[in-house]
C-alpha cells in the first residue's frame, strides 16, 4: 500500500504546480483557491495511508501481504475485523443532516433542532455495541 501513499503525494505536486501556472496565467481566485484545496485533500490522503501502513508493518513484522512480491492469496486469509451486521444509525445521521440543511434555508430553529438530532444520532451509533441485543 506505500505505492498508493506515494500516488496521492504525486498528485499534491502536480495540483501545486498546476495552482502555480494558473495562478500566474489567471490571476483567479476561486480556481486557485480550489486547487489549492485539492493539494491539502490529496496530501492528507497519503499522509494517512503513508502512517497507516507503516503502523501495520511494524505489526506485522514486516511487508503487509499484498506488497509482497512472492506472496499467496492464502497468506491474507483469515479474519479482517468486525463489520456492523445492520444499522439504523446511519439513516438517522443522514435525516439529521438533511435537517440542518433545510434549517439553513427555512429557519435556524431547524439547524439547531438537526444539531441536536445529530449528536443523538451520533452516540447513538458510536455507542450501539455497547448496550442491548448486540451488547460485547
Amino acid at each position: 500500500m506505500r505505492v498508493q501513499a506515494f500516488m496521492f503525494y504525486g498528485c499534491a505536486v502536480f495540483f501545486l504546480a498546476t495552482d502555480v501556472v494558473y495562478w500566474l496565467w489567471s490571476k483567479d481566485w476561486t480556481g486557485t483557491t480550489a486547487l489549492a484545496l485539492s493539494i491539502g485533500l490529496a496530501g492528507l490522503i497519503g499522509f494517512y495511508i503513508h502512517f497507516t501502513v507503516r503502523r501495520l508493518e511494524s505489526s506485522n513484522g514486516g511487508p503487509l501481504y499484498e506488497d509482497d512480491p512472492e506472496g499467496d492469496i492464502a497468506d491474507a486469509a483469515g479474519e479482517l475485523g468486525f463489520f456492523s451486521p445492520h444499522s439504523w444509525w446511519p439513516l438517522f445521521l443522514g435525516l439529521s443532516a438533511a435537517l440542518i440543511a433545510l434549517g439553513v434555508v427555512f429557519g435556524w430553529w431547524m439547524v439547531f433542532l438537526g444539531t441536536a438530532a445529530m449528536l443523538m444520532s451520533t452516540i447513538g451509533l458510536v455507542f450501539e455495541y455497547y448496550r442491548g441485543h448486540f451488547a460485547h
